[in-house]
């Protein structure tokens, strides 16, 4: 019966991200954008932990559930209306995968560990929500870095290993290991880079 319930909740959940209007071509192949982020999400996962329980593999693949629908531009500019979004972005994402983890068949305890590890709740005291981050942090390092320096061109090395501190400083020791041990994907001038933003 549990796989039963894990395979629903997954299928729910991807069938959300489905709907995503915003979309990206990998190898030809047409994404929506939160589908495929969260498949990379759970690719990573897979290799991070692997042992992984199924409680972390839900709480991963839902990281950005319908993220599209709590746009940045909904809240004030700056730093202050940024955190706002962030908290919402947060609840919203916990709320979304509760309701479709009951509509699997789950209880409550086990709905209210994934929603808090989805919500970012207690990070640095709650292993989930750590799991998460670190899984986070890996997907941006190896999937989504490049491309978001080759937006910003105007960036000087300085700025970039601010962003990078910003980064690590979430992730556990165990995630810093598996960067420097080059278990993802990096071009070299990012492992230059991660290496600078270590020994800052």
């Amino acid at each position: 019966m549990t796989r039963q319930y894990f395979d629903k909740a997954q299928t729910l959940i991807d069938a959300a991200n489905n709907e995503d209007p915003n979309q990206e071509i990998i190898e030809g192949q047409i994404w929506p954008k939160e589908l495929l982020y969260s498949h990379r999400m759970s690719d990573m996962l897979e290799r991070y932990s692997p042992n992984a329980d199924d409680a972390i593999k839900l709480a991963v693949r839902a990281q950005h559930i319908q993220r599209w629908r709590t746009p940045r531009s909904a809240y004030p500019m700056g730093r202050k209306g940024y955190h706002q979004w962030r908290a919402g972005l947060n609840k919203f994402h916990a709320d979304i995968i509760a309701n479709l983890l009951a509509k699997a068949g789950y209880e409550n305890e086990f709905i209210m560990r994934v929603a808090q590890a989805a919500g970012k709740k207690s990070l640095k005291t709650n292993p989930d929500t750590q799991l998460l981050e670190d899984v986070s942090g890996l997907v941006f390092l190896e999937h989504y870095l490049p491309n978001f320096t080759s937006r910003h061109p105007e960036y000087a090395e300085s700025k970039w290993i601010d962003i990078m501190d910003k980064i690590w400083r979430k992730m556990s020791p165990q995630a810093h290991q598996f960067v420097l041990d080059r278990y993802i994907k990096l071009l070299d001038s990012f492992a230059m880079l991660i290496r600078k933003t270590v020994i800052k």
